[in-house]
């Protein structure tokens, strides 16, 4: 009797000695992460433009919402930087890189990196063209651009002779936005000049003022974003030209203040602050173990007087 006891008291010992090797809460021994210990790097194409700072403070939002940490790196427009800081993100083992890039070809490489390091990416307002990522969040550029030829046509009627700013050569959103645009107008408006300023508003300033000295008998200007609008705002009125209606893209707050005083003629209003809300959102949801959508639109709206 005392020998069976000894057996049984034997096994119930090395039952528990095995029981204790297992972490609270985990499974086969393997412990899941909280949404607290998510590390999510963000690296966004720049902090230069309003619009992105909403993008990075909704997403900043929602991590501190989740409690989760966000990493985010400004790349300055430059696409080595942004490379750079991505690779950095890589180095430092985040769980989850949310990427908007400067240069959607460029960044391919990249992404690529994260690939390899097994480590999740999701692009945000802009797209990459190669590389494996879970999800993408935007606003649809083409139908955005495609409103607001539409509106162009409205204001200036068939075959008035308009000028195109274009964004940042490379980019999806320059690329889209260009697309829909003249989708639009295309044999509806004369687009007697087109031209890159970077989504840069010092760069729409000069650009504008260059296409003014051989085009003084425009009736509108697209810009791809507001910043670039803006900048042709100043040029036209220099010009004394304060008729030409402007068309801009994101409704920024100083975008949406220039409708208002009559300044521009509309904006097509994205959601940055949205887009960086649902960017997190979607990278915790992912790393739970979640389904997520590989495309994910947000709603576009014109604001016009």
């Amino acid at each position: 009797m005392k020998k069976l006891l000894a057996v049984v008291m034997m096994a119930l010992m090395v039952f528990a000695a095995a029981c204790s090797t297992e972490q609270p809460g985990s499974s086969n021994g393997e412990t899941k992460k909280k949404t607290k210990d998510f590390k999510i790097g963000l690296s966004i194409s720049t902090l230069n433009n309003p619009f992105f700072v909403s993008l990075k403070e909704g997403a900043e939002q929602e991590a501190k919402a989740q409690g989760a940490t966000l990493q985010v790196a400004d790349a300055q427009d430059d696409a080595a930087k942004q490379a750079s800081d991505i690779e950095d993100m890589v180095q430092k083992k985040v769980d989850l890189i949310l990427i908007n890039p400067t240069d959607s070809a460029a960044v391919g490489a990249a992404v690529q990196t994260a690939n390899d390091a097994n480590i999740p990416v999701i692009t945000v307002d802009r797209n990459a063209e190669a590389g494996d990522v879970v999800a993408h969040i935007a606003s649809d550029n083409v139908a955005g651009g495609k409103q607001a030829g539409e509106f162009m046509i409205e204001l200036v009627g068939d075959k008035a002779k308009v000028v195109e700013l274009e964004g940042i050569p490379g980019a999806s959103a320059t690329r889209d936005r260009g697309k829909g645009f003249h989708e639009a107008v295309d044999g509806k408006l004369d687009v007697v000049a087109k031209q890159a300023a970077n989504f840069d508003r010092a760069k729409g300033l000069s650009v504008m003022e260059n296409i003014l000295q051989n085009n003084k008998d425009i009736k509108a200007v697209f810009a791809h974003n507001d910043e670039m609008a803006l900048g042709a705002v100043e040029a036209l009125k220099a010009a004394g030209l304060n008729d030409v209606k402007v068309i801009g893209f994101d409704a920024t707050d100083d975008a949406v203040k220039a409708v208002k005083d009559g300044k521009m003629a509309g904006t097509i209003a994205q959601k940055p602050t949205e887009i960086g809300k649902m960017g997190v959102e979607t990278a915790i949801k992912h790393l739970k173990g979640e389904t997520v959508e590989k495309n994910i639109p947000v709603d576009l709206e014109l604001i016009k007087q």
